[in-house]
């Protein structure tokens, strides 16, 4: 691909199009590096399920959600992102044994009161909010404020507008 077109910066992908799903794709596969490392803590049976939610918490939960302030959550994006954290979810609290011998996975009801519903997706709207509130509070000279309250001078393109950040952040 074009250097142009596509390029990391500060180990995040950035496109001509501002488009994130490159990205996400990445961060997949560099979650699934990291969990597998902690693969065998993950599924040992004794170490406990509190211990391991925060050992995914703690250091492969940021790989996952690394630089997401500024991602536009498309519906496609979120179900990608609750996809991942499911399967290492599931690794986590292992499957459930029903009244026969025969087990089965979790479901991902249960798996979302198992976490108490706070799932990535949730964690990085609210990670958002957080960046939000740090600019709004900035001084105006802060090239972050500058660039947040800049207006462009051209038109938006015809057909169905893209989502902006600040109109994502505000829908939720």
């Amino acid at each position: 691909m074009d250097p142009l077109i596509k390029t990391k910066y500060l180990g995040t992908t950035v496109t001509k199009d501002n488009l994130i799903e490159e990205e996400i794709k990445e961060r997949n596969a560099a979650v699934n590096r990291a969990s597998f490392a902690k693969q065998k803590i993950l599924q040992s049976k004794l170490i406990s399920k509190k211990t391991k939610m925060k050992l995914y918490k703690a250091p492969v939960r940021p790989v996952a959600v690394y630089g997401s302030e500024c991602w536009i959550l498309t519906e496609n994006i979120k179900q990608k992102l609750l996809v991942f954290e499911r399967k290492i979810l599931r690794r986590i609290f292992g499957p459930t044994q029903r009244a026969s011998v025969e087990w089965r996975l979790k479901t991902n009801e249960e798996l979302e009161k198992a976490i108490n519903n706070e799932n990535i997706v949730r964690y990085i709207k609210y990670k958002r909010f957080s960046w939000l509130g740090h600019v709004e509070r900035m001084t105006n000279e802060r090239v972050a404020k500058t660039i947040y309250k800049w207006k462009p001078y051209a038109t938006r393109l015809k057909g169905r507008p893209r989502v902006r950040w600040e109109d994502d952040v505000r829908m939720t």
